[in-house]
């Protein structure tokens, strides 16, 4: 079994290049670390405070909603949802 060279890397980069194009690698870099530090901080959270991720779990199966729950908002309250949501689609 071999190990990758520099051509062999190149022409990864090459091949990513064409199916990506120039503009948007630097994007895709960005995205790239950005998910590489998310689980690095979790993973560290959670080797840190293992008791995090019990009040997590315990949290999340509080706040189960029965499908069978009717639940209902004024119309305000609806809007200022949908203008929230529209606003962080926007920073997004």
């Amino acid at each position: 079994m071999s190990s990758i060279g520099p051509p062999e890397l190149l022409i990864v980069l090459l091949i990513v290049v064409l199916i990506f194009g120039g503009s948007k690698l630097p994007k895709l870099a960005r995205s790239l670390g950005e998910a590489k530090n998310e689980f690095e901080s979790a993973k560290a959270d959670s080797k840190t405070d293992p008791k995090k991720d019990m009040k997590q779990a315990a949290v999340l199966e509080a706040a189960k909603v029965d499908p069978e729950d009717k639940i209902t908002i004024s119309k305000s309250e609806l809007e200022a949802l949908l203008v929230e949501r529209e606003q962080k689609a926007k920073r997004d």
